[in-house]
Order: C-alpha cells, then sequence, then structure tokens
C-alpha cells in the first residue's frame, strides 16, 4: 500500500483543506482528443475565462451544425434543418461504405437520440428552457457580448455532443487504424491469441490495482497503527478505559455534540468550527461517535479521511440552509415524498411486497445527507423511540395488507434501541405469515460495531429460520477508510450465525474519483459484506456540494466495475425518483436526457418501476452540471482527462 509511515509526510490534496483549491496549478497541453486545453477555466474567476476560445471550440467541433443554426432566420427553421440533418446522421451510419468503427457508430446512434430529444419541442415545454435557442443565438450574435451568456458547461455538452453525431468522440481515439483494426489476438488461435489477450487483460489489471493503492483501508497495518493512537487519545478525553471502549453503551452516552471536544481531539478549520457552533445553536442534528472519530485522521494535512469526515461534520451552506428552514424542513426538504408515502404512522410504502417501518427515529450519530434529515431532531434524541400505542398500530396494519412480505426496519438506526424493544417487534413481525423476509436497516457495523454483541446475536438470530423467514441486515459502508477490524469482526459474527450482511453506499463527491467505489466493493467482500445497491446522490439542495452527475456513476459502473469480477459487484446503481422508488440507471428505457440547461445542467426524465405495469407519470429531475464536477475533481488533484469520456454517458 502507497502510504507513507509517517502521517506528516503525506502530501495528498485534503479536500477539507483551505488551501487545497489555491495551491493547485493546473497545466494544460494541447491534446486532439480533448476539450480540455489551454483555455480551461480551473480557479480563474469568471471575468477571466477565455469564452470565445469555447465558443470557437463549439463551432470547430461540427462546422455543419454551425452552418445550419447560423443559416436559419428564426429557432423553428434551425429546428426543422436540425432534424433532417440528424436524420441524414443516422442513416449514414448504416451505409456500406460508412468505415467508422462499429462501437463508433454505437456513439453516433445515442448522441443523435439525444440530440433529437434535447430539441424536441414537447421537452422545451415540459422544461421550460430551449437549448435549441440558445445555441441558435450564439450562432447568429457572434460578435456581440451576450446578456446572459450560457456557462462553459453548456458549451462543453454541446461540443461533446456535436463530435459524438459525426463520430469523432474520440473515445477509441478514432483514426484509420482504429476503423478497420481487428486486434490482434482475434487474428490468431490457440495458446498464442491467449498470451496476447493475456497481455492487454494484465494492462487493465494493473491500471485498475495503481488506482486502488491511492485508497487505503482500515485494514491495513500503518492505519491500525494510527488509529489505536487516536483510540488511546479520545479514551485519555473521557477518562475511559479498554473496557470502556469494547461497550457500545459507554459510546453512546459519550456522542460528541458541540465542536469544542471535536477540536480538542483533531485538526478542524475555522469554517468546519463555526458551521457545528452554528448547528448547535440551531438544534440541526450532529454527532460522532468516539469510534467513528478515532477513524479520522488527526491532522488535515493526511487528508485519507475526507469522506468520514464529510459525512458527519457540517459544511457551512448546509448549516446555512437547515437554518433558514429549521420551523418547515419537514415538508421542504423531504425529497422523497414520505409524507405522500406513508399510509400510517412509522410505515412508508412504494412497492408491491416491501415496506418500511419506522419505530425509531434517530442515530447513534447523524450523516449530513441523510435522507431523512429533515426528520431527525437530534442524535440520540430521548424522544426518539414511538410510543408503544404507535408501534403497534403500525405492526396490525401489516394484518390488513398481506401482499407484504419483506419489512425493512429502518428510522433512524434500530440497533439504537434496546435489545427488548427490538426483540418485541421482531417477534410480533415474526408472527405473521406472510412476512418472509425482515431486513434490519443500520449503520452500527460501520459507526459502533461493538453494537453487535453475543446477546443481540442470540435475539437476531433466534428469527432467522431459513426456508421459512430471513432476516438479513442492510448497512452502510461509504468508504474503504471504513472497513476495520473491528467492522469485520462484526460482520463477522453477524455472518456466522447465518445472516446475510448487505451495502448500500451513497455515491457523492467523496467516493467518485477513478476506481475509488471499486475499491471499495472489494474491501467489503473481503471482511463478508455483499455490495447491494449504489445510491446516486439525493437532488436535495442543502446537500447539493455532495452531488455527483448520473454520467459519472454509469462511466464508473462501465469502466470500472466492470473490470471487477461478478462476485464482487453485485450492486445496481440507482436513481430513487420522489414518492415513486428506485429507477436502475443502467436501463436505458427507463429515463432519458431531455434538456440541457444554460448553467450545463442536465434534465433527466425518469420513468418509474410501474412502466409497462401501470400509467404512471414520469419525473424530471436537473442533474450537477458535469463541467462543475470536473472543475471540483481537478480543485483536489485528480487529472481530469482521467474522465474525458463521461460526456458521452447519458
Amino acid at each position: 500500500m502507497a502510504v507513507t509511515s509517517n502521517p506528516q509526510q503525506m502530501t495528498i490534496n485534503n479536500p477539507t483543506s483551505s488551501s487545497a483549491a489555491t495551491t493547485f496549478k493546473w497545466i494544460s497541453t494541447k491534446i486532439i482528443d480533448d476539450v480540455f486545453t489551454d483555455e480551461i477555466s480551473l480557479f480563474k474567476p469568471k471575468f477571466q475565462v477565455d469564452y470565445k476560445a469555447y465558443l470557437q471550440r463549439l463551432w470547430e467541433a461540427n462546422p455543419e451544425i454551425h452552418a445550419l443554426l447560423k443559416n436559419s432566420p428564426d429557432v423553428e427553421s434551425a429546428r426543422n434543418a436540425l432534424y433532417t440533418y440528424l436524420e441524414k446522421k443516422e442513416r449514414n451510419i448504416f451505409a456500406l461504405d460508412n468505415d467508422l468503427h462499429i462501437l463508433e457508430k454505437a456513439t453516433v446512434r445515442e448522441g443523435v437520440r439525444v440530440f433529437k430529444s434535447i430539441i424536441g419541442p414537447i421537452n422545451e415545454s415540459r422544461t421550460g428552457v430551449s437549448a435549441l435557442q440558445h445555441l441558435h443565438k450564439l450562432a447568429g450574435d457572434e460578435n456581440e457580448e451576450a446578456d446572459d451568456p450560457v456557462s462553459v458547461g453548456f458549451l462543453l455538452e454541446f461540443i461533446n455532443l456535436f463530435r459524438s453525431v459525426i463520430g469523432q468522440s474520440n473515445i477509441y481515439l478514432e483514426n484509420s487504424e482504429v476503423k478497420k483494426h481487428i486486434p490482434d489476438f482475434l487474428k490468431m488461435h490457440g495458446r498464442k491469441a491467449a498470451q496476447i489477450r493475456t497481455g492487454i487483460l494484465d494492462d487493465l489489471g494493473l491500471t485498475a490495482k495503481k488506482y486502488f493503492k491511492k485508497y487505503p483501508a482500515g485494514l491495513d497495518e500503518e492505519v491500525i497503527t494510527w488509529r489505536q493512537e487516536n483510540k488511546e487519545k479520545i479514551l485519555r478525553y473521557f477518562n475511559g478505559s479498554e473496557e470502556d471502549w469494547e461497550d457500545y453503551r459507554w459510546h453512546l452516552k459519550n456522542v460528541i455534540r458541540g465542536a469544542e471536544p471535536l477540536s480538542d481531539l483533531l485538526d478542524l478549520t475555522n469554517e468546519q468550527k463555526d458551521a457545528i457552533a452554528k448547528a448547535g445553536k440551531n438544534k440541526i442534528p450532529f454527532g460522532i461517535s468516539p469510534y467513528y472519530l478515532s477513524l479520522m485522521d488527526a491532522n488535515l494535512s493526511i487528508g485519507y479521511d475526507h469522506a468520514v469526515r464529510s459525512q458527519v461534520i457540517p459544511p457551512k451552506n448546509y448549516v446555512d440552509l437547515m437554518t433558514e428552514h429549521k420551523y418547515d424542513r419537514k415538508l421542504l426538504l423531504d425529497f422523497m415524498g414520505e409524507h405522500d408515502t406513508s399510509p400510517t404512522d412509522l410505515v412508508t410504502r412504494r412497492y408491491p411486497l416491501i415496506a418500511i417501518l419506522k419505530p425509531f427515529n434517530t442515530c447513534a450519530q447523524i450523516c449530513v445527507y441523510c435522507q431523512r434529515n429533515w426528520e431527525i431532531d437530534r442524535v440520540l434524541e430521548p424522544k426518539a423511540m414511538a410510543s408503544r400505542k404507535k408501534v403497534d398500530e403500525a405492526l396490525t396494519w401489516f394484518d390488513h395488507h398481506q401482499s407484504i412480505g419483506d419489512v425493512l426496519i429502518t428510522g433512524g438506526d434500530p440497533l439504537v434501541m434496546k435489545d427488548s424493544q427490538l426483540e418485541r417487534i421482531l417477534e410480533i413481525l415474526a408472527g405473521k405469515k406472510q412476512i418472509y423476509r425482515i431486513r434490519l436497516g443500520t449503520r452500527t457495523p460501520v459507526v459502533l460495531p461493538m453494537r453487535w454483541t453475543d446477546e443481540l446475536m442470540k435475539i437476531i438470530a433466534r428469527y432467522h429460520e431459513p426456508g421459512r423467514r430471513e432476516i438479513s441486515v442492510v448497512t452502510h459502508f461509504e468508504h474503504s477508510y471504513e472497513i476495520t477490524p473491528e467492522a469485520m469482526a462484526a460482520v463477522q459474527k453477524i455472518r456466522r450465525t447465518g445472516i446475510g450482511v448487505y451495502n448500500q453506499v451513497v455515491f457523492t463527491i467523496e467516493n467518485s474519483r477513478r476506481f475509488e467505489l471499486a475499491k471499495l466493493r472489494l474491501d467489503l467482500k473481503s471482511i463478508g459484506v455483499d455490495p447491494y445497491y449504489t445510491f446516486n446522490m439525493k437532488g436535495k439542495e442543502e446537500t447539493k456540494q455532495y452531488m455527483v452527475p448520473i454520467a459519472r456513476i454509469l462511466q464508473e459502473r462501465k469502466e470500472e466495475a466492470r473490470l471487477l469480477p461478478g462476485l464482487d459487484r453485485t450492486d445496481e446503481p440507482v436513481f430513487n425518483v420522489p414518492r415513486l422508488g428506485k429507477n436502475h440507471l443502467r436501463a436505458w428505457q427507463d429515463h432519458r436526457l431531455v434538456m440541457i440547461l444554460p448553467n450545463g445542467s442536465r434534465v433527466y426524465e425518469f420513468h418509474p418501476w410501474e412502466k409497462n405495469i401501470e400509467a404512471v407519470p414520469p419525473y424530471n429531475y436537473i442533474d450537477v452540471p458535469i463541467y462543475d464536477y470536473l472543475e471540483e475533481l481537478a480543485a483536489r488533484g485528480e487529472n481530469i482527462r482521467d474522465y474525458r469520456t463521461i460526456w458521452y454517458y447519458y
């Protein structure tokens, strides 16, 4: 593992460091296959961006479209001319004399489909935006400064789209050799063919492993050593013992709720201190367990813990927005529309055979981007446990809905409940004949692994009856840095009872670098956790800075996860459609790109899971601009040319 033994000597960029963005310098060179050349605007004030250079690249990308737009007297004429042009390009890829590589032809077909959708009048009407109108104006007013110019992100979207419809995406670095190329191993047979093919596969495998080394896990010996030091420091601070550390109740008793103990135990920026203080003053949920605190690097300069810190230390804009809406957040910030999918108190239902039970409304600590941050009042809220009357009413509700066989107990975190409270719910659910699976949704294997005591395991195992009823644990590891010996011990204890453990990861800016999530999958499998879902970041305004473009999750699945063995990539990338439920992102038939906004955001139309079963309206979603995401990656030290194919994932 490429980790120096001295934490002070580490030099990787730390996203929590205030100097990261100012010290990084982008050095670019002219490369034919890349739109990121000397004009790239990273860390330049907007008034310094060479906007005309980008505009020139746009028209150079496809002179035919430029001429078509420029010579059209109005938008409708441009639309008609573009449709004719695109249909011609689409037909041309089926011509006998078209010598584009067949995979580049596939890119052309996708580009044509997307382009037709974007200029469709119905999509302009539904989104209230016309990208075509902006393109037409740009072509007609090239020598004038626009009052409200579109963003560089908008231009880059169309530079790549213009290229795609003429087979010049350069995904494969298209040239005459590539067009006619048949790999050597396909020209041969037997051992010789296999040896050449092995050389190609070795290169791919070694590339993946090169990236893996960037992301140490909590099982690495040096990391274990650092964390032992953190643990000893925390115990001294709270006057605790080794025996205390193994007692989950001690951790719950000493959850950190303010900036003062936190800043005494590790480095924080002034902005982080202010954000935590403001969160406490305005009763915004905040808390970190001593165990989870021990996973953080003591010094900001180390930086491997960025995904750990970002989950629990709220950024300023999050705190500001939550403060602004502290009295109406229960309605305003309910992105998934759970108010509209709760048929009775404590129950959420979006699917025929599944329902969610939420008896406990707090956690051992609070994740900043929690789906239910609008609902949780504070960490370890004393009144978090629903009354017995309400719990019984919710459990009785299942008797009247016999189609439900799978119940997810979540919250909050149900494993923070007392053993007796959890056992009572399990016993009642297990007594219902239609219930064939009970899932426990909990982060305790990650943030409080000592919660999985022998007594708890006896209780849970009592209701796990193979062939009759399954108990399963669904948890949330976000990064390899969270995978520790303690977490592994908890998972293995669960697995020894025959109970499966599954992981739902949220795809955020903190785990979205090249092969970062692939590394997590490998590390999860090594401790006995099966990857289950990769969730696209919820489009919640207060957590916008965590968001990653949908194109990136699709790129990750194809270009990184696809290299792993099937058992390591068992998760499914999904987008949770508000009120309706999961949309499988790999399924083209269930979503489509319908517009590019002036700021470079893509607008997607998501179809519900009921499609072809029940006529339910689709949902339009505004994504984070790809360009903004790439700028943030560059600020963190990434070579954004590693991500250059992202534009062609729709």
